[in-house]
């Protein structure tokens, strides 16, 4: 939520949650600060007083802030380590426009919505992802994670404020896992404390599970009712689940197994699949841009309904990400494909764009420069093995572009409900500890997160430590396609759509009369394919429609 407090010649803007209010506190009221209540926002803003720009560098949350001193005529903004809360800005006659909405920006007298060459390739080239510190609006900006920014009469300055550092790992096995355990487990700790309900999501996975286990425990060391645990089915899932080597079970045994083991109060929100095609709109408008088609809506419909009971829920988010969870950290044609390995389909997506869009737009051209861009900030240890190194720029990868996606995701379908979800797992420190742990560790017995799993055997039922890595779930239920092929058609059919200005139509008749196996590769991750490309195109379309931007190419 939004939050707004002044305090001399200084006031704050401020959305997140700071996890380490108690020493901030401690230290203002030894130099002499005093304090009207308990709130996040009072003690950030006296930090700043106290620190200067320098505050970034002692805060432990999720954060996006901006600071005006009238008396210096000066403006200072910040984001979080890993950019889980949003901070978008534009220059506009010499001033700054910012919010923590792209939309909210389009309020101020100039600010035009325009779509260019790069916006193209943002969409269709690296979408549902994007390119840090861009949006898909020409001249409209992200703050970057990790960075902060001055605003005065000189301009604006940007600078980055912390990144992963490589280092020599130097630690033993055992203390190896002893920090990881500390670390993780006191991000849990900080992130449980909440003056409204919370909750823990549980998919009866491995990442979800450690994070319930924890907080449970939490629970039940400070006498406190029973941990309530949230999780997301579809109707007749059971019936339609078709396992693959990406999804090579379903949950409901699982989470099952994980609640006679903790005692949990539990709660299952079914969706049911006419609603997860009705709030691709809803989802769209969340983001300010086409996004994760199902994956979103369907997350954003699960927030609603948790919001009835709760406000905050902690998540197993981004342990895949910080530990090497996903196939394409051991996939050779993975590793070795030159691009962005969660997007390899790249013929078949300038395929999308019709004749005269692509003369002007070169997909690949854009899609090689980010990611070479991307790689040449890797920082590689001359004591780094082939395979340490070959991990590092693979990691790289995965927790700039990747995980930003999963976390503008988690963030924006939670906060369209006035929900808010945090992610234990995104804890700097515990990010920064495990990016020098060799590869050989991390993946201990040749196993995905596999000093994860070490960590946890002694903690949660062998099945649960054991269970292959599934992802989010997603509906099997071919109605789904149905609906969405049927959305896609009628879009083809309408002459005023304005996504027909763009599209090859040719293609994606060919791609609706084959139920989305023309496009033959997963359209993005490991499970965005025929029907979630569908799905995006629609949200295209919507984007196109309620945005109406000025195309320039």
């Amino acid at each position: 939520m939004i939050e707004k407090y002044s305090y001399g010649e200084y006031v704050i803007v401020y959305n997140g949650q700071i996890y380490n209010t108690k020493e901030l506190k401690a230290i203002l009221i030894d130099n002499n600060f005093t304090f009207n209540g308990h709130c996040d926002t009072e003690i950030l803003l006296k930090s700043y007083i106290y620190y200067g720009n320098d505050v970034v560098n002692h805060l432990n949350g999720i954060f996006a802030f901006a600071i005006w001193n009238s008396r210096k005529k000066e403006l200072f903004m910040a984001r979080d380590h890993f950019g889980v809360k949003p901070l978008f800005y534009t220059m506009k006659n010499n001033s700054i426009v910012f919010g923590s909405e792209i939309k909210t920006l389009f309020e101020y007298p100039g600010v035009e919505k325009v779509l260019d060459n790069q916006g193209i390739c943002e969409l269709f080239g690296i979408g549902p992802a994007h390119t840090p510190g861009t949006t898909v609006f020409k001249d409209i900006y992200e703050l970057k994670p990790a960075h902060c920014a001055t605003f005065n009469s000189y301009g604006l300055h940007i600078e980055r404020y912390w990144k992963l550092k490589s280092e020599k790992h130097t630690d033993s096995f055992g203390t190896t896992c002893q920090k990881v355990k500390f670390l993780l487990n006191d991000a849990i700790t900080r992130q449980l404390v909440s003056d409204v309900p919370l909750c823990t999501f549980l998919s009866g996975g491995l990442d979800s599970s450690i994070i319930t286990k924890f907080a449970s425990d939490y629970c039940k060391d400070n006498n406190l009712p029973p941990l309530n645990t949230y999780s997301i089915d579809y109707v007749d899932n059971d019936k339609n689940f078709v396992k693959s080597d990406f999804q090579p079970n379903s949950d409901n045994y699982y989470i099952n197994l994980m609640n006679k083991n903790l005692h949990t109060n539990h709660h299952s929100i079914v969706i049911d699949t006419p609603e997860l095609a009705e709030y691709l709109e809803d989802a769209m408008i969340a983001r300010d841009m086409p996004g994760m088609a199902d994956i979103d809506s369907s997350l954003l419909l699960f927030c609603k309904n948790v919001k009835k009971e709760m406000t905050v829920a902690l998540t197993g988010e981004c342990a895949d990400e910080i530990f090497g969870g996903y196939p394409w950290f051991f996939r050779e044609d993975a590793l070795n494909s030159g691009t962005f390995p969660w997007s390899i389909a790249i013929d078949e997506r300038q395929k999308l764009l019709n004749p005269s869009i692509g003369k002007k737009v070169n997909l690949k051209s854009y899609i090689d420069y980010r990611y070479n861009e991307s790689l040449s900030e890797v920082e590689i240890l001359d004591s780094d093995s082939l395979e340490t190194a070959e991990k590092r720029k693979i990691s790289h990868l995965t927790l700039n572009w990747f995980m930003q996606t999963l976390l503008d995701r988690s963030d924006r379908m939670a906060m369209y409900n006035g929900f808010e979800l945090r992610v234990p797992f995104c804890d700097y420190r515990l990010a920064q500890y495990v990016w020098n742990i060799p590869w050989e560790i991390k993946a201990l017995n040749g196993r995905e997160k596999g000093l994860l799993r070490y960590i946890c055997k002694d903690l949660l039922p062998d099945e649960i430590v054991d269970r292959k890595k599934s992802p989010y779930p997603k509906t099997h239920n071919p109605t789904y396609l149905a609906t969405v092929k049927s959305m896609l058609s009628d879009i083809m059919k309408d002459k005023n759509a304005p996504i027909n200005t763009i599209l090859n139509r040719d293609y994606i008749l060919e791609i609706l009369n084959s139920d989305g196996s023309a496009f033959s590769r997963p359209w993005f991750g490991q499970l965005m394919t025929g029907p979630q490309l569908m799905a995006y195109l629609c949200q295209v379309n919507m984007w196109l429609e309620k945005y109406q931007p000025k195309i320039e190419l």
